[in-house]
């Protein structure tokens, strides 16, 4: 099979193997020149460009990883390694700070660019929790939307096989390379994935699952999707550092209310005292993101090259960072990279067209309860 540009996706590759060079280091770098430039760079042009010592010495050692992607890649029409510059990325995930300079991918990569909700919740959920996840995962797919988790035990894997139960379509965004599935005991579910979907990981294929790289997943999976649905989890749980990073990238945050008397489940409690949105069927889902699902959807039929309907969410990029809390305009300028007089004349838009509210302390969407 013969790579498009392999010669480009050869000089990401080569970037984002060497030490030290993860998503913020290389955003400084892809604003100094291209991939394809800088790995043509001599030491002494790279050196001032802030390479250190440690990665200089690891300049041709990373040859050895970066033919080992490439033929992982060519080894199947299943495989895709997006970059920043493809076409095939995410948009909703190129808007977030410092979003992953690379995406492997398994299955169908187009499927990233269109309407998802995450569901995330705890690996020792209950019956009741199981269940929940099932039902809404089955309901959100029928509204054709993608069920987007992390392929974990508990609430993730129940949500994965409730959307294709249904006949749906489901992502999975793992903490470790694509061919080291985990757990072992989601291997079948991550085939079945595959053929309804994608895995995704930001790891080289044959990077082993580490604890540091579940938090640093979340930020993907609540950055693909248009909401994060919580279903049940424990006040200190991986569940609510998804949460956490959908706020920050200006996303829909839901919670599923619980008992008092369920102690290993009170997240989702503590989600709402904090603002989450409270919800207790899909269609209060679909309500809360209804003005970012039409931007979504015309983005998604765009790509597809099919006329884009009438419907397009103005400024989408500024109205993404805009959340739940109330968030200054300065801040709004520094997420988006866009002059704060442009966000100001950008959120007076929003705010006649009925997107968004001015309230103290900044700006928050407007419809919530």
């Amino acid at each position: 099979m013969k790579i498009k540009n392999e010669s480009d996706l050869a000089a990401w590759l080569k970037l984002t193997c060497l030490p030290g060079i993860g998503a913020v280091k290389l955003n400084k770098l892809l604003s100094k020149d291209s991939p394809s430039n800088i790995v043509q760079y001599s030491t002494s042009e790279l050196q001032l460009l802030g390479f250190t010592d440690k990665q200089l010495q690891a300049w041709s050692m990373v040859d050895k990883e970066v033919d080992a992607c490439l033929a992982w890649l060519a080894s199947s029409p299943q495989h895709s390694i997006l970059t920043l510059a493809n076409p095939q990325y995410p948009p909703l995930l190129k808007q977030t700070v410092a979003p992953p300079p690379l995406l492997f991918v398994k299955g169908d990569a187009s499927c990233l660019s269109l309407p998802q909700i995450a569901m995330v919740g705890s690996r020792n959920a209950s019956v009741n929790g199981m269940q929940h996840a099932r039902s809404f995962a089955s309901e959100l797919v029928q509204h054709d939307l993608i069920v987007t988790s992390g392929l974990a035990l508990g609430i993730d894997g129940h949500a994965h096989d409730g959307a294709l139960q249904a006949g749906g379509k489901t992502i999975a965004v793992l903490g470790s390379g694509l061919e080291q599935v985990y757990p072992a005991r989601h291997r079948s579910l991550a085939q079945r994935v595959i053929e309804s979907g994608a895995l995704v990981s930001e790891f080289r294929p044959e990077a082993k699952p580490r604890a540091e790289n579940f938090p640093r997943r979340n930020r993907i999976i609540s950055g693909l999707s248009l909401g994060v649905l919580v279903v049940e989890a424990a006040e200190k749980s991986g569940s609510l550092i998804t949460a956490r990073y959908a706020l920050e990238q200006g996303r829909e945050v839901f919670a599923l209310p619980t008992s008092i008397n369920a102690p290993n489940a009170m997240g989702g409690n503590q989600l709402i005292r904090s603002g989450a949105c409270l919800v207790q069927n899909t269609q209060e889902v679909l309500n809360e993101i209804q003005s970012l699902l039409n931007w979504s959807i015309s983005q998604s039929v765009d790509l597809f090259s099919t006329p884009m309907g009438e419907e397009e969410l103005p400024f989408p990029q500024l109205f993404a960072n805009v959340g739940n809390e109330a968030t200054p305009v300065d801040i709004l300028a520094s997420r988006t990279n866009i002059p704060v007089q442009e966000v100001m004349m950008q959120l007076l838009e929003l705010e006649l067209s009925g997107h968004v509210v001015a309230v103290s302390g900044g700006y928050i969407r407007k419809g919530r309860g």
